[in-house]
């Protein structure tokens, strides 16, 4: 196993229904998900998942209501069992743990923030920041400053002493984000966490998690159904449809060769220049151009490049990394990135 893939995922199947284990082997057949529950009455939750999570990364899965991405992140902690397939964290099969073991992942190795916040209404903020650590058998006295330090470092100190319906959405979802680092666990699984957030909020919350990432560089496995969210935060983009996967990689890969009608849809009416970033479509190459027109980041999007350049088309610029070169950026390549692909065209012509 690779050192730096913390949770390998491998033919992961659920069905829920009375005998899963019947149902699953017409799906290996292949009979789909419409065709299960019409003949069988049987639910196709997850259907052949392949997916490795690295250490340090965000992970996005993303999919519509119905796709199994929240099935499939509570396997990661065995709140669902499977009906067939293997889950590792650091190589461990999660699987074969006993009751023990199970509460020590979920208590000390995977921390979980939820999307209606979960927190205890009876409990001040201190206090449900620290809940991972008090159900650990801490005293209050003894991680009050571990959970302080992390209320203040999500914009939430002052505020300590206050219950969960004197905050805003937007607090008490910090107030979960808190607890969930309180509890120093290095995986963090993130289901729909922000959906339930105003975009301005949601914003927000998306820019403080991106920051503390930088800092912190947990290995995060975050689930969405938007797509400009799952852009923004993925290292690593899963994409489901029905409980299987139609497409995983680097994100900006899959909007520049999205392999699927589905994925092609999905892309149809974002703004390339916003999400696109200068690292997908730069030349990678050390050598400095003969006539450069300064420095960008390989991080910056097209559409700050586009600003800069004041749409002439015939400006090249550096990539930079780190204050190293990593490529060059020519303003004819990046009008061609935002070009939609032959796929696209194609489903618009249709449509």
């Amino acid at each position: 196993m690779d050192r730096d893939i913390k949770i390998s995922i491998r033919n992961l199947y659920k069905i829920f229904g009375p005998i899963p284990d019947v149902a699953l082997a017409y799906v290996r057949r292949g009979m789909g998900k419409a065709e299960l529950l019409e003949k069988h009455n049987h639910v196709l939750g997850l259907q052949d998942i392949n997916v490795d999570i690295r250490e340090g990364e965000i992970t996005v899965i993303m999919g519509l209501s119905g796709s199994g991405k929240s099935t499939l992140i509570r396997h990661l902690n065995r709140l669902i069992e499977p009906t067939a397939g293997e889950i590792r964290v650091d190589g461990q099969d999660v699987l074969q743990f006993n009751e023990e073991q199970l509460r020590t992942l979920r208590r000390e190795r995977m921390s979980m923030v939820f999307q209606k916040f979960a927190l205890l209404p009876h409990k001040t903020v201190l206090e449900n920041a620290g809940m991972a650590l008090l159900v650990r058998g801490f005293s209050v006295e003894e991680f009050e400053s571990e959970a302080r330090k992390w209320l203040a470092r999500v914009g939430l100190e002052g505020n300590e002493n206050q219950y969960p319906h004197q905050l805003s959405g937007g607090m008490q979802q910090r107030v979960g984000i808190a607890r969930a680092l309180a509890s120093n666990s290095p995986v963090m699984l993130m289901d729909e966490a922000f959906s339930a957030l105003d975009p301005l909020i949601r914003s927000d919350m998306q820019d403080l998690l991106l920051e503390l990432q930088d800092e912190l560089h947990k290995t995060i496995v975050f689930i969405t159904h938007d797509l400009d969210e799952a852009l923004k935060l993925a290292d690593h983009l899963v994409i489901l449809k029905d409980g299987y996967i139609v497409q995983q990689g680097e994100p900006q890969e899959i909007l520049m060769n999205a392999n699927d009608p589905y994925i092609i849809d999905f892309i149809s009416d974002i703004n390339r220049a916003r999400v696109l970033r200068v690292r997908s479509i730069m030349k990678k190459t050390t050598e400095a151009p003969a006539d450069s027109a300064g420095d960008i980041s390989e991080r910056d999007n097209l559409e700050s490049v586009i600003a800069m350049s004041e749409g002439d088309t015939e400006r090249t610029y550096r990539v930079m990394r780190r204050d190293k070169q990593v490529g060059v950026l020519e303003m004819k390549d990046l009008v061609r990135a935002l070009v939609p692909t032959e796929g696209a065209e194609a489903q618009e012509r249709v449509q």
